[in-house]
């Protein structure tokens, strides 16, 4: 895991995880932290200090995030590089794994940055509660802003984030995750191709 860094500020503004991928140069996170025109970098294992950070050269998202910015969407898979190459996988060792939503009662460990300059990550290990509306959710006191992205993990695969409903949820006790489905994987194959990435959206706000 790691913070990402919107804009040249050494403010982090929003969680991501490095993902297991065939190009080991993939993360994670969530679709509204991330807008096209903006330089966004990535510290892994940040601690306070954010360099060696890793430069973000292309979004990809789901199609429905980038037509009306549906919720269910809201997950992003970002290519990132440094200066003198390498892969950041070969730095921190395998991402983790894609999965799908966790049924309601599944053990998830999340780790997230909040807002700020500085700082180390805070976290919980939790149970997955399904809302109505289809979005896992999860009790996990002090995920206020910044952690937006952090991974919902099960060992070492990824099942869900903070994102989705309410971009995370407005109470910070309690998060939700947009359902991932056969369109995250389908993202994952997407971007591990390498093509061309979208043209994210400037999404900022939410409905709290």
């Amino acid at each position: 895991m790691g913070a990402v860094f919107l804009g040249a500020s050494d403010l982090h503004t929003c969680t991501a995880s490095v993902l297991q991928s065939s190009s080991g140069v993939l993360i994670l996170t969530a679709a509204h932290c991330l807008a096209s025109g903006y330089p966004t970098t990535f510290a892994t294992g940040f601690s306070g200090q954010a360099e060696p950070a890793w430069t973000v050269d292309a979004i990809y998202l789901d199609p429905r995030w980038v037509a009306d910015q549906d919720p269910v969407a809201d997950y992003a898979i970002a290519r990132v590089s440094q200066p003198d190459g390498g892969s950041v996988e070969s730095v921190t060792g395998p991402g983790l794994t894609l999965g799908t939503a966790p049924p309601a009662g599944t053990s998830v460990t999340v780790t997230a940055y909040p807002l700020g300059v500085g700082g180390a990550p805070i976290g919980c290990q939790t149970g997955t509660e399904t809302v109505a509306a289809g979005f896992p959710s999860l009790q996990c006191p002090g995920l206020a802003a910044g952690t937006s992205g952090a991974p919902w993990r099960t060992d070492v695969t990824v099942v869900g984030l903070v994102g989705g409903l309410d971009g995370g949820g407005c109470d910070e006790n309690v998060s939700y995750s947009p359902p991932f489905d056969a369109r995250v994987i389908d993202l994952l194959h997407r971007a591990e191709a390498g093509g061309p990435g979208d043209a994210a959206p400037e999404v900022f706000e939410n409905d709290c």
